[in-house]
């Protein structure tokens, strides 16, 4: 068989994907969120009317909130693990990828459990102050969800890139009389940049989309998943709906593309 026909043989089953599953429903949301009243003016509802402005600042605010804490959590905790062996070393990375496996509704559930009314900080409070703390339903409960199941994506990524550090640089610096601030100020910060450009860029289209969590926990904030789902569900609003949908998707993807042009190949799809 010539190479080209095998290749193109090859290359077949990825088309048919490509096009079944990617390229006609993304075209069908398109024109979906065109056949509202508005046309393809329908799609600058996001910006001009006043409730979906304000849920997309919210998302994005959120999912920016979100990125920060996991980097800062991620760094400390994954160059710790890198470099220090000790006893229950292994099942301590374990228990921080535990999240993982988790889907959004369960991780929503966990939340309720620790800060719910009902939930273990609300009787701590209760018992010590005589008021019970709760905030699950709140931002910040969504902030502590999104934070539990975006650490795990995080901390993978950061400790990939820790292995492959070269130490020598280090110790070079240090031979040059940098101290320990200096080094990782220096040294090994600037070198980790791709793996925080990559990991960041993951955890931040990751929140703008999560649906499960914010579908458990969010009563009092609006947010874009669960306006998506409203405007579908509730009112029957397909073309909203769909132009929502399509400017979710243009913003996260946006991310992605600007970190993979910083960071090179080691940005994957938020899972």
């Amino acid at each position: 068989m010539p190479h080209k026909s095998f290749l193109s043989l090859c290359l077949l089953p990825l088309a048919v994907v490509t096009v079944a599953f990617f390229l006609l429903p993304m075209a069908r949301l398109v024109v979906t969120g065109a056949e509202g009243p508005q046309g393809f003016w329908g799609y600058l509802a996001i910006l001009t009317e006043p409730r979906y402005r304000a849920t997309l600042i919210n998302t994005v605010l959120l999912a920016t909130a979100t990125t920060i804490a996991s980097l800062v959590i991620a760094t400390v905790a994954g160059m710790f693990l890198q470099r220090h062996q000790f006893p229950g070393r292994a099942v301590l990375i374990a228990m921080l990828t535990f999240p993982l496996a988790f889907p959004g509704v369960v991780v929503g559930f966990l939340i309720i459990l620790l800060a719910g009314r009902q939930g273990l900080i609300g009787d701590l409070t209760s018992h010590l102050f005589g008021e019970k703390l709760v905030f699950a339903y709140s931002i910040y409960g969504l902030f502590l969800g999104y934070l539990y199941f975006s650490i795990p994506r995080v901390i993978l990524t950061i400790m990939a890139a820790v292995q492959k550090l070269d130490t020598g640089l280090e110790e070079a610096a240090r031979s040059l009389g940098a101290g320990p601030f200096a080094v990782q100020r220096d040294v090994v910060l600037p070198a980790l940049g791709p793996a925080f450009v990559a990991s960041g860029a993951i955890a931040f289209a990751t929140a703008m989309g999560a649906f499960g969590t914010a579908f458990t926990l969010a009563t009092n904030i609006d947010v874009l998943p669960m306006l998506i789902y409203t405007e579908f569900t509730l009112a029957a609003n397909f073309a909203t709906s769909a132009a929502l949908s399509v400017g979710l998707g243009l913003i996260a993807w946006a991310i992605l593309a600007l970190a993979r042009s910083f960071s090179g190949s080691a940005v994957a799809a938020a899972g």
